[in-house]
């Protein structure tokens, strides 16, 4: 496989993580663009980028890029794959990918359209023991799924002024944290849901807060998935099928999980992979795509739970200040 020039856009946390993950590899970013200039010289100086653009547009028109990583706020990466794909780079996008389907219609049309790859970085879709325990689903041994609970609740200080809480930054416990638990969901049911129930506490500045959600699909496979911003709860996600269950803790990056038959109570520890190298796999899996092994992004999942996304916020009437 060759070697790709990545771009990050952003300097944040993730970014961070892309740089370090990188270097893992022996490797380093070709590049960085952040809106603040000086966090941008300062994220280059750390991890020896040798190329800043004093303009955060300017990435989009190095012909030497081949791949962008954009990490910035939610409601700013429609206009940023936009550009990106227009320009004739892959995207590898932070979830949740965009705000709404229609924008990731648009942006699906566009990289079709100038055969590129866009992709979520979902780290669901990437880590390895979600893979093995595909293959073990697929040998039958468990039989047929049944039901999905997932819970995935973070304790962020209540600050209006905070990200998490900002419409303007298309904040709220749902495009932040619900998109991992509907990703895990959607990895594991046969066909997307298509019967949706849920609740919704707002917080004072009129994102969700707190939410409950129950799934269906035509497959009378069920999910039920509790979220909040404000009250901590395990990352944990329970599948349970006809002759045993799985349960995995810290599901968005986990690289173990345990295995209840029903029949014998036998417990069967699965591990693959390693969580501090979950960035690693989703670069390998990206230039894989760009290779030609395009499903292996796992788009389609993308598709379905934005899908599932956007209809809980249209039952909610919630809408970000660009959907207005």
């Amino acid at each position: 496989m060759r070697s790709y020039n990545w771009a990050s856009l952003g300097c944040g946390v993730i970014a961070n993580q892309l740089a370090q993950a990188m270097a893992k590899k022996n490797r380093k970013l070709y590049s960085v663009a952040n809106r603040t200039y000086d966090k941008a010289i300062a994220f280059a100086d750390k991890y020896n980028i040798d190329k800043v653009y004093t303009d955060i547009n300017q990435i989009f028109e190095d012909e030497n890029i081949d791949i962008i990583y954009i990490s910035t706020p939610h409601n700013t990466h429609i206009n940023y794959i936009r550009k990106a794909l227009n320009s004739g780079k892959h995207v590898l996008c932070e979830k949740a990918i965009t705000l709404n389907s229609s924008q990731l219609r648009e942006m699906t049309d566009l990289a079709s359209k100038n055969n590129l790859i866009l992709a979520e970085a979902m780290t669901i879709y990437h880590m390895p023991i979600y893979k093995k325990l595909k293959e073990i689903i697929s040998s039958g041994k468990l039989g047929s799924l049944k039901l999905i609970q997932m819970s995935f609740g973070s304790y962020k200080e209540y600050n209006m002024e905070n990200r998490f809480f900002s419409r303007k930054l298309a904040g709220g416990a749902m495009l932040d944290i619900g998109v991992y638990a509907l990703s895990f969901i959607r990895w594991f049911m046969t066909s997307k849901p298509n019967q949706i129930l849920s609740q919704v506490k707002y917080a004072p500045t009129g994102v969700d807060e707190q939410a409950g959600i129950l799934l269906k699909n035509p497959h009378d496979e069920m999910a039920a998935v509790m979220l909040s911003i404000h009250a901590k709860q395990p990352k944990r996600g329970i599948v349970s099928f006809d002759k045993g269950f799985i349960e995995i803790m810290e599901y968005p990056r986990a690289c173990r999980a345990t295995i209840t038959y029903t029949d014998t109570g036998y417990q069967q520890t699965i591990s693959d992979g390693d969580t501090d190298n979950a960035i690693s796999y989703e670069i390998e899996d990206m230039e894989s795509a760009v290779c030609g092994n395009k499903n292996i992004m796992n788009l389609e999942y993308t598709k379905d739970v934005m899908d599932i996304m956007t209809e809980i916020r249209k039952q909610w009437g919630m809408k970000y200040p660009e959907e207005e």
